[in-house]
């Protein structure tokens, strides 16, 4: 009988569900878009329910694509959008408030306070990460905060937080399995990288109730079995954040190996194998995953507006129908034509972690068209992944020459050569982009005996699309400066809000 994995992979901006089977390829893929919600500037919201409902009627309509009944059904593997903080009632499962956004930025303030407390070390050395509003911990405390009786009530036992992966599982499970993966529980700001656990020193310095937290399990074993949506019993085997989901994907399992995930943001990381590596240059310290017992640690580079970028192309200047429509658009033109966009629309992440600055296009002369401002939207995905490389160079203390690219702006061969001209490396380009979500179906059939071991799942790994560096130096490194020009002009208005 041919059994397949699903993997559920829950975005920022659309939930997917894609069967994956025993050669590693995509046997069917479906996927639904759900609500941005942004009620104040700087705040991004999406409803909890909408964030199942939407998982939970692609998880059905990719098994009605292929006639597969639940025993087709191997395991289950999830990956999802980090950071995103979700509180519910544990009796009731109803969600406390909407879920808050990895972009969101209402807890900027306050992690302002924290630096000035002298916090921001204490963070770091502790978690691996640079202390700022993008992550889950004080998102979760501005919710028991502001959120009537929120508090109390955690302090009961009566909510429970979860980050996506832990609220899918929970709801997979009807309630029965409350808990999160390594990978994820490393973004909330509240885990120790050494112990792998959440710490109590932090529960203390956020007030977060531990009685809220959920249990941390590795990333490949099963947590529980699905019985909600018509699943008897299929075993949930598999959890990772999106990007270190990625990372395994790419079949990056040795110490040095890099991917760059283009996505709603844009995300490096590099496998630094057993090694914690602290980073001098304002990259990010993270499980990479736990395997039979076995960790793996990441240094990461976020860039948080990428595909975004494109999305605002089509949705706010309307210059475009479609997301794919870009390419066309941008090869119109030779060049940008001087033209930079810097598209700080949430703040800018690593290297700079500036969550006061605010998109900006240089540059406009009376000659400037819409593709110009395309072309050097497209570019600034490629500039904004140059900055987090240099600086991974530097903390790694060895030079990166291939970069293993995935997510869907990877399909744009203009921005791929782009990047590769720009960095200077060859970036390649796997046969099967969809690396977030097959991660997630690798971690869960390895659990569950669909793979005998990596090595086996490794040989699946085929390059599809190879770009080599072809610009002269001389005109990099001018596209560079007129880049770092733009981002300091950016830094400055922000640090100047009146």
């Amino acid at each position: 009988m041919t059994q397949y994995i699903l993997s559920l992979d829950q975005g920022t901006t659309s939930s997917r569900a894609i069967l994956f089977d025993v050669n590693g390829a995509i046997a069917a893929v479906a996927q639904k878009e759900f609500t941005q919600y942004f009620p104040q500037p700087g705040w991004v919201e999406h409803d909890p329910m909408e964030i199942w409902v939407s998982q939970a009627s692609v998880a059905k309509e990719v098994m009605l694509k292929l006639g597969l009944k639940p025993a087709d059904i191997a395991a289950i593997g999830i990956t999802n959008q980090r950071e995103t903080t979700l509180v519910w009632d544990r009796k009731t499962g109803e969600p406390l408030y909407n879920a808050i956004v990895w972009q969101d930025r209402r807890t900027a303030a306050y992690c302002d306070q924290l630096k000035k407390e002298g916090k921001a070390d204490l963070i770091k050395e502790k978690t691996g990460l640079v202390l700022d509003a993008y992550f889950s911990g004080t998102k979760l405390k501005w919710m028991l905060d502001t959120v009537p009786g929120a508090r109390e009530r955690a302090e009961k036992g009566e909510l429970a937080f979860g980050t996506v992966d832990t609220w899918l599982l929970w709801k997979l499970t009807e309630g029965k399995v409350h808990a999160t993966d390594v990978s994820n529980a490393s973004r909330t700001m509240m885990f120790d990288l050494q112990k792998l656990d959440w710490d109590e020193e932090l529960l203390q310095l956020l007030n977060i109730p531990r009685a809220v937290l959920p249990l941390v399990k590795s990333n490949s074993e099963i947590y529980g079995y699905a019985t909600a949506i018509g699943m008897p019993e299929i075993p949930v085997a598999g959890m990772a954040g999106d990007q270190q989901s990625a990372l395994f994907g790419q079949m990056c399992t040795r110490g040095g190996m890099v991917k760059n995930t283009y996505g709603t943001g844009c995300f490096m990381l590099m496998n630094t194998g057993s090694a914690v590596v602290k980073s001098n240059n304002n990259l990010l310290t993270t499980v990479a995953w736990q395997i039979n017992g076995k960790t793996s640690y990441a240094l990461e580079g976020s860039v948080f507006i990428a595909g975004a970028a494109v999305q605002w192309l089509r949705d706010g200047l309307k210059v475009i129908r479609h997301s794919a429509d870009v390419q066309a658009l941008a090869s119109s033109v030779e060049s940008a034509a001087g033209v930079v966009v810097v598209p700080a629309f949430s703040g800018l992440g690593a290297p700079h972690w500036n969550p006061y600055a605010r998109g900006t296009v240089f540059g406009i002369t009376r000659g400037t068209t819409d593709a110009h401002i395309a072309r050097a939207t497209l570019e600034s995905i490629a500039y904004q992944t140059h900055d987090v490389l240099k600086a991974m160079e530097v903390d790694a203390g060895l030079p990166i020459v291939e970069l293993r690219v995935d997510g869907g702006a990877t399909v744009n061969d203009l921005l791929m050569q782009f990047q590769s001209d720009i960095l200077s490396v060859k970036v390649l380009r796997p046969a099967v982009v969809e690396t977030t979500a097959l991660g997630a179906a690798y971690l869960a059939g390895l659990a569950v005996g669909f793979w005998g071991s990596i090595e086996e799942i490794s040989s699946q790994w085929k390059v599809a699309g190879h770009f080599t560096p072809s610009m002269d130096d001389a005109e990099k490194m001018n596209h560079i400066r007129n880049w770092q020009r733009a981002v300091k002009a950016v830094l400055a208005w922000s640090n100047d809000p009146n």
